[in-house]
């Protein structure tokens, strides 16, 4: 990773109402994304009718993972793009044209402001929260690759610790889909800690037709995976931190490693090699959430 701060560009911080970036570092060589950050619900649409508790739920958002994703990008100094949406208004981790990108029914909850959708509010919850995400994503992207560094990208997600009142063994989970390039090294780094059980594409599989990843990574030959953590570990302030401090350790290795510091150019800057970047298919294979 580079580390003349003098000659990097920076990715700066942005709000906007269906996103917000976090600022670092355009050559650092790694983009965060959390794509299921936040539950609120825009205020022209309420609830969706739906009770405080039901959007406290996993159905609404990844609960721990956007604080796990502002500690990270934090600690490492790298850009990260996040929602702020609910997934219940529209899912950004799906496909435009994915059967479940706007949700009726969710883990036995009805989403009755969901339920009589027609394709003039389907098109207008594209346009407003949907899409604006997507657009920042691939202007960070551009920045970064203008750094003569092609990020890394690394999705952050959590699970709930069961499904359908059956318990979920692991502590966290890498998903990938034909490109191992990040995969490979985070579950040979989490394997090695040894106080974890580590899903390989469990409990969901990373292969995922018009995903977030696969949108901005897998289609631009980019080099991705994506991290699922148990959603008991890191409900609270003591776990997000013990997580994020952990994966600062982790990832910020393999950063490192895959941006290793060669020989310095002539005008004294030294320059990181690009990484691999062949573009790799998705076979057709559908996920559950």
């Amino acid at each position: 990773m580079p580390h003349d701060t003098s000659l990097a560009r920076a990715i700066r911080a942005e709000e906007h109402d269906s996103y917000r970036v976090l600022a670092g570092r355009a050559d650092a060589g790694l983009i965060l994304l959390c794509d299921h950050a936040g539950n609120a619900i825009p205020p022209a649409y309420g609830s969706l009718g739906l009770p405080p508790e039901q959007l406290a739920r996993h159905i609404a958002y990844d609960i721990g993972a956007a604080e796990v994703t502002r500690r990270l990008a934090g600690a490492l100094g790298v850009p990260a793009v996040m929602t702020r949406y609910s997934r219940l208004l529209i899912d950004p981790n799906r496909g435009a044209d994915d059967p479940t990108l706007i949700m009726r029914l969710s883990d036995g909850a009805v989403i009755p402001g969901n339920k009589r959708l027609d394709d003039h509010e389907r098109e207008r919850r594209r346009r407003l929260y949907y899409e604006p995400y997507h657009r920042a994503i691939d202007g960070v992207i551009d920045q970064c690759l203008a750094s003569a560094t092609p990020p890394m990208l690394l999705s952050i997600h959590s699970f709930t610790e069961s499904w359908k009142e059956k318990p979920r063994p692991w502590h966290v989970g890498v998903l990938w889909d034909r490109d191992r390039r990040l995969a490979k090294p985070l579950l040979d780094g989490l394997y090695a800690e040894g106080d974890l059980i580590v899903g390989d594409n469990e409990p969901y599989s990373g292969q995922l037709v018009g995903d977030c990843l696969w949108q901005h990574a897998t289609c631009r030959g980019l080099i991705n995976a994506l991290i699922e953590i148990r959603q008991d570990l890191i409900r609270d302030g003591k776990g997000q931190e013990a997580w994020a401090q952990r994966l600062t350790r982790l990832v910020g290795a393999i950063v490192r490693a895959t941006f290793s510091v060669d020989a310095p150019a002539a005008d004294g800057r030294r320059i990181a090699p690009k990484p691999s970047g062949a573009r790799i298919a998705r076979p057709a294979t559908e996920v559950g959430p």
